[in-house]
């Protein structure tokens, strides 16, 4: 009786937990919409989202966020070129080649890695990536959309790698072995069987490394030069959203039209996020027939 009572209340605490962080998210989100949707009073939603000009505090103010989107999207571009198939490779070397000694103080690494503060990474790029990119490709500035890619790259590595190994770890070990039956050998293995097998998982991994990417404030803020207009190259500076409401919330009015703009900023980043997590959830949960 004791038993039953002690897991009816487990249960239902988990049950609640479950649904607060549900509550919060709402909770979050309404306020968002709240002080957001307000910036509508004085421009249209296309205008918002489509806009070329970011000048909120001209007379008129100029409302547009499109070279931010383009912005935050360039960099995540960037990011997910370098991160998707080096953190793919070495979740493949980790779950499968390398050696049980090696393979535990990777993961270790990798942990550790994942818990460095970003503000952290951003001094290192500012004092190390922003000179050699400006050196290497001559330019005025190194403090460009490239900079900030590879960096971003490097901190969603970590999350790529650790989510992807556990997908390959996951997979059955039969299906290796029917694959070694059959004559084949460790590499086509690896590409012809374990990859795909774990294909929902690695592309979950690849989802949410780019949501990672698409939040990051402080390492884009200190190392992309915070030019908000429309970027043509990665050898341009940029500006993010996250950086942009970072950078500009502390100056700005409380009830302006500049701060009601800021929080409408984060309605656009918690859709995308929303939905990058969204559908990483349901690659990593679909069915496998």
């Amino acid at each position: 009786m004791l038993r039953r009572i002690k897991e009816f209340t487990i249960e239902k605490l988990i049950q609640a937990c479950g649904l607060a962080s549900i509550f919060f998210v709402a909770v979050i989100f309404l306020f968002l919409l709240k002080e957001g949707l307000a910036v509508f009073k004085t421009v249209l939603p296309l205008d918002f989202v489509f806009g070329k000009n970011w000048y909120p505090i001209s007379e008129p103010a100029q409302l547009g966020i499109l070279p931010l989107v383009l912005g935050s999207l360039l960099v995540t571009l960037g990011a997910a070129l370098i991160s998707i198939p080096i953190g793919v490779a070495c979740a493949i070397y980790i779950a499968e080649i390398a050696p049980g000694k090696i393979k535990e103080v990777l993961k270790a690494g990798i942990e550790l890695l994942a818990a460095i503060p970003s503000v952290v990474l951003g001094f290192i790029g500012m004092v190390t990536l922003v000179p050699w990119v400006k050196n290497i490709f001559h330019l005025p500035t190194g403090l460009t959309a490239l900079s900030g890619s590879i960096m971003l790259a490097f901190m969603a590595m970590p999350t790529i790698v650790s989510i992807a190994e556990d997908a390959l770890y996951s997979v059955p070990k039969n299906y290796k072995e029917g694959a070694f039956a059959l004559g084949a050998t460790h590499w086509q293995t690896i590409y012809r069987v374990m990859l795909p097998a774990a294909g929902s998982g690695i592309l979950a991994a690849v989802m949410l490394g780019i949501g990672r990417v698409i939040g990051e404030t402080m390492a884009v803020m200190m190392i992309t030069g915070n030019a908000a207009v429309i970027p043509h190259s990665f050898l341009q500076p940029v500006r993010t959203l996250t950086a942009t409401i970072a950078a500009e919330m502390g100056e700005a009015v409380v009830g302006s039209e500049h701060y009601f703009a800021l929080f409408a900023i984060g309605i656009v980043l918690f859709i995308i996020s929303f939905i990058i997590n969204v559908t990483a959830d349901l690659f990593l949960h679909r069915e496998k027939y």
